[in-house]
């Protein structure tokens, strides 16, 4: 059994704001937020059921929508022909939504002060979501946490679209979030805030610190894994910036992997049914290629199965050992009993690859990205040096085809490095 739950491991220290543009000093909390992590049940079969993505469209690597794809297509093997199990909800109409799926309670809306509202006066720091949980009462529970990175991810649809990043109008889009269960809001440009800005805190912190700019200034910042369900990613982000909150009650089990060596080369994960290979492709490729490598395993009847799949997107995260980091414990962020080829990052210094899934990310000119998952530093360009900007964990999006020397500084704010030519790690049903 794998039961390996992520705490605080002493990363009890907050970045302080002010003092983070003039000596990005890192200050010791007065208090030690161990107490607020609730602590993880033991797995049993089935007890980590992946929801599955609702993305039901078809992609070419050019961003056009096309038609379903036929078995032996170069683009065959896309999310959308291995939906998995639909989303599905239930509104108990006390402001408490339940999760069919998963078997997770959630509250409804981000609205935290009641004021019929959500915008910037319901945002909490980590530090303040992850206290005031033991203080929440909707629905009559009194037992609400706030979720880890791997039950907030469970609410990820990928039928969303990221909006452009000069958007200042959320007009035709559609969030990463069932919107018609869940109070959702994109960013408060009237606040100062750009469109894209919806991010949800968790309470898992990376075990390492990621690069972070002030002004001139670089330095590293303790960080909070969080979900953007405007934008449709994982990063990490500073623990003393501002995010909406949903809490979460029930399936204490749920996130918490089951992994069996079953000593012919593949790994299965009791607690998703999922069986992996135990060993990855070897050598990064674009997504189409992907697609085609995998078509070519099953030819091969590779390791006595011919039904694997490249996996969507929401499969892949939930490998992530999130206890586990390059710097911390010099290791990809996944259980050792996966194998991970190394590979040398962008700032030249031995890291783990990511890693494609079959899931296309969509935006406002169509569906020329597809998701991946870092399980080494995801890095970006900050102040002219590459660094980790997101943690390793982090889930991001790239073109599907090209070069990433195209782009020398990255993409984005965080100066994004580009990942086109990914690693590849397949997934079947456990029989």
């Amino acid at each position: 059994m794998n039961l390996r739950t992520t705490t605080l491991q002493g990363l009890c220290r907050l970045m302080a704001a002010a003092a983070l543009a003039a000596t990005l000093s890192l200050v010791a909390c007065a208090t030690s937020l161990d107490g607020y992590i609730a602590e993880r049940e033991a797995p049993s079969p089935g007890s980590y059921p992946i929801v599955g993505t609702g993305q039901t469209s078809y992609w070419g690597s050019d961003g056009r929508e096309i038609t379903a794809p036929a078995a032996g297509d170069a683009l065959y093997g896309q999310d959308a022909q291995q939906p998995g199990t639909a989303p599905s909800y239930l509104d108990n109409g006390d402001g408490t939504v339940s999760d069919n799926v998963t078997g997770l309670m959630w509250t409804q809306t981000t609205d935290l002060n009641g004021d019929g509202t959500t915008n910037t006066a319901d945002y909490r720091t980590f530090a303040e979501a992850l206290r005031s949980a033991g203080t929440v009462k909707v629905g009559g529970y009194g037992d609400w946490r706030l979720p880890t990175i791997k039950e907030l991810y469970s609410l990820i649809r990928f039928d969303g679209q990221e909006p452009r990043p000069e958007d200042t109008s959320a007009t035709g889009l559609t969030p990463f979030i069932d919107s018609a269960v869940f109070g959702f809001s994109y960013g408060d440009v009237s606040a100062g805030e750009r469109i894209i800005g919806s991010v949800y805190a968790s309470s898992t912190l990376y075990t390492a610190k990621t690069t972070i700019e002030m002004g001139s200034v670089i330095g590293e910042t303790e960080t909070m894994f969080g979900v953007n369900f405007a934008d449709g990613r994982i990063k990490g982000y500073p623990v003393h910036h501002r995010f909406s909150v949903l809490y979460v009650r029930g399936n204490l089990a749920y996130g918490v992997n089951d992994f069996q060596d079953n000593g012919d080369g593949t790994i299965t994960d009791g607690a998703t049914k999922l069986m992996w290979t135990r060993a990855d492709s070897g050598l990064g490729m674009d997504w189409t290629k992907a697609l085609a490598w995998v078509q070519e395993k099953n030819a091969e009847n590779y390791l006595g199965h011919n039904d694997w799949r490249l996996p969507n997107v929401k499969e892949l995260q939930s490998l992530v050992d999130y206890s586990r980091s390059p710097a911390t414990t010099g290791s990809a962020a996944i259980d050792p009993l996966f194998s991970c080829t190394a590979i040398t990052n962008e700032a030249g210094n031995p890291d783990w690859p990511c890693y494609w899934s079959s899931t296309s990310h969509l935006g406002r000119e169509g569906g020329e990205k597809a998701g991946y998952v870092a399980f080494g530093r995801a890095m970006g360009k900050k102040g002219g040096s590459w660094g980790d900007v997101h943690g390793a964990g982090a889930q991001r999006s790239d073109p599907k085809a090209g070069s990433a020397a195209d782009f020398p500084d990255g993409r984005g704010p965080q100066g994004d490095a580009i990942r086109i030519d990914n690693f590849v790690r397949i997934v079947r049903n456990v029989e």
